[in-house]
């Protein structure tokens, strides 16, 4: 049994942005936003494409992207990326999808607390951060001087650096562990691992990742 790379556009899109990715999204998103704990309630997928809503805006696309419904019933746009290069304005780009996640949520009749929070999730192949040792940073808005928070919470950037998660399969204990291992492993395997197996949105993510559900000219093109 062969796996595809999820980290590629392609297989990333499949696993986690697909019709048959809605409890995978949750498990996934619970995993690396909210330490593992069943914080995600419900989730829908929607179109990632960012469509600008003002003459001459420029286009953007993200991976996949999506609005959660969490434990206190609050709802929030999620825009995820798999970032494999570390490319020129690669960190300009994510505050700009921040920006315009939602540019056509505040109607006229709308007032401004009825904006939805902004989360942008970003999968790096690469060390962002080297000052820091974590694998998952989160980044909010924050006082220059004094580190005081901003008092609204609206908008987070959250990513997570693949290189620095080193566990190996018999080190893994957390749900955030076994997903952060599967984006950065599961091409090397030949099965599901039983540890994994544990976790039954990981095991389906293994199941749209096998070779064999891709289409002829997506395996010969990445083969």
């Amino acid at each position: 049994m062969q796996f595809i790379n999820p980290k590629i556009d392609y297989a990333f899109k499949k696993i986690f942005g697909s019709q048959q990715s809605h409890n995978i999204l949750i498990s996934f998103l619970n995993a690396l936003l909210y330490d593992g704990k069943p914080t995600i309630q419900d989730l829908e997928i929607i179109d990632p494409y960012l469509a600008p809503k003002i003459r001459g805006i420029k286009d953007s696309y993200v991976d996949v992207k999506a609005t959660i419904k969490d434990t206190s019933d609050r709802t929030s746009s999620v825009i995820i990326e798999m970032q494999v290069l570390n490319v020129e304005g690669f960190e300009n780009r994510i505050l700009y999808n921040a920006a315009k996640a939602d540019p056509g949520q505040l109607i006229i009749d709308n007032d401004y607390t009825d904006l939805e929070p902004v989360i942008v999730l970003t999968i790096a192949d690469f060390e962002v951060f080297p000052e820091l040792e974590q694998s998952i940073s989160h980044f909010m808005l924050k006082d220059k001087i004094y580190l005081t928070d901003y008092p609204i919470y609206d908008i987070e950037l959250v990513f997570v650096e693949l290189p620095k998660f080193r566990k190996e399969l018999a080190e893994l204990e957390t749900l955030t562990d076994k997903w952060i291992y599967f984006m950065k492993s599961a091409q090397k395997l030949d099965s599901i691992p039983l540890v994994m197996q544990t976790v039954p949105e990981i095991s389906q993510a293994f199941e749209l990742a096998k070779k064999a559900n891709m289409t002829p000219d997506y395996r010969n093109y990445h083969l």
